[in-house]
C-alpha cells in the first residue's frame, strides 16, 4: 500500500477507500503544492492584451508560471503513476490532476445511493461478524481490525463499547 519512499497503489475497487486515504496523505508528505493542484484543478496562465484576458503563448511564459504548470503535471502524474495498469487505461483521457481526482471517486465512491448500500453492506457485515472454525486467533482480529478500519474510512462511526462486544462475542468458545 506505499511507503514514505514508494506511492501507494491502487490495484483494484475494493482497495479504493483505504487507497484514498493513503495518497492524499502521501502526497501532502511528498509536496503539498502537488495535492494543492489536485484540490484546486488547473491554472490557466493568461495576460492582458488590449484590455483582455488572454492565454499566454508559452514563449512568454516567465519562470513563475512554468512553475505553475510544473507543479500541474507532477499531479497529473503521481495520480496517473498511483493507479494500476489495468485501472489506469479507464482514465486516460484525463488531463488535468483534479478531473483524474473527481473521476475517480465518481466511479469508486459512487453516488449517494452506492454510498448508503456500501454503509448498509458494511454495517451489515459487523452484525454478523463471528468466528469461523478452523480460524486462528490472529487472522479473527485481523479480519476484524480491517473490518472496523473500513467501516471508519467510510464514515460508519462505532463506539469502543460496542466493538469491544462484538469482538467479545465472536471468540471461538475454547
Amino acid at each position: 500500500m506505499g511507503t514514505t519512499t514508494r506511492i501507494p497503489r491502487l490495484l483494484s475497487a475494493d482497495g479504493f477507500p483505504e487507497w484514498k486515504y493513503r495518497i492524499e496523505k502521501y502526497i501532502k508528505m511528498k509536496d503539498f503544492k502537488v495535492w494543492r493542484s489536485i484540490i484546486k484543478g488547473p491554472v490557466r496562465i493568461t495576460t492582458t492584451v488590449a484590455g483582455q484576458l488572454v492565454d499566454k503563448v508559452v514563449e512568454n511564459y516567465i519562470d513563475e508560471d512554468f512553475e505553475i504548470v510544473e507543479e500541474q503535471e507532477r499531479a497529473l502524474a503521481t495520480l496517473t503513476m498511483a493507479l494500476s495498469l489495468d485501472i489506469a487505461q479507464g482514465f486516460k483521457e484525463y488531463t488535468s490532476a483534479k478531473a483524474l481526482w473527481e473521476a475517480l471517486i465518481e466511479v469508486y465512491e459512487g453516488n449517494e445511493d452506492v454510498k448508503e448500500s456500501r454503509h448498509d453492506m458494511l454495517r451489515q457485515k459487523f452484525n454478523m461478524f463471528n468466528y469461523i472454525p478452523g480460524e486462528t486467533l490472529e487472522a479473527q482480529l485481523q479480519r476484524f481490525t480491517t473490518l472496523t478500519i473500513e467501516m471508519n474510512i467510510s464514515g460508519i462511526f462505532v463506539t469502543k463499547s460496542e466493538i469491544n462486544k462484538k469482538l467479545l462475542n465472536a471468540l471461538p468458545k475454547s
